[in-house]
Parts: structure tokens; sequence; C-alpha cells
């Protein structure tokens, strides 16, 4: 299988996990789905500062800037398989 295809399972697979992942393994997981999916976070930080989990999703995306598809595709299968177990 390709990349894309392995990470297109990697998503369905981390739908139907045994359990739910930390809230910092959620985030680990939202960004490099989002950096895989749409590349660098080009959007403003979230208007509400106390909004913390719009917050934390763009700083956890920002962190990431730089970091190829193809890497952030393979960071989140890899990933999704350890939570697999």
């Amino acid at each position: 299988m390709e990349t894309r295809e392995l990470f297109e399972k990697a998503v369905k697979d981390s739908e139907s996990l045994s359990e739910r992942p930390s809230n910092e393994t959620l985030l680990q997981l939202y960004a490099l789905y989002k950096q895989a999916t749409e590349g660098d976070n080009l959007n403003n930080a979230p208007e509400n500062p106390f909004d913390f989990v719009k917050k934390a999703k763009h700083e956890a995306w920002l962190a990431l800037t730089g970091k190829s598809a193809e890497d952030s595709m393979n960071e989140y299968i890899q990933l999704v398989e350890k939570l697999k177990g």
C-alpha cells in the first residue's frame, strides 16, 4: 500500500480505538492530520482567548509548520499503530 492509502486506513482505525487516547495524543493526531491534509497552518489564532480547545488545536498544528505531508502521514500512521497496540 502507498502512504496515502495507509494514512486513510489509519484515520479510519483511529475512529475505533478500544481506548480513548489522552488529550495530548488527540491533539497530536489532530495536528498531524491537518498538516498531512492541508499543509501549514495559515489561520489566525482564535479570537476568544478563553477558548482553550481551539487555542490548543491551533498551536499544536502551528508547531508542525514546515513538516511535509508525507512525513505527517507517516507519523500519524505510526501513532495510530502504537495506539492500537
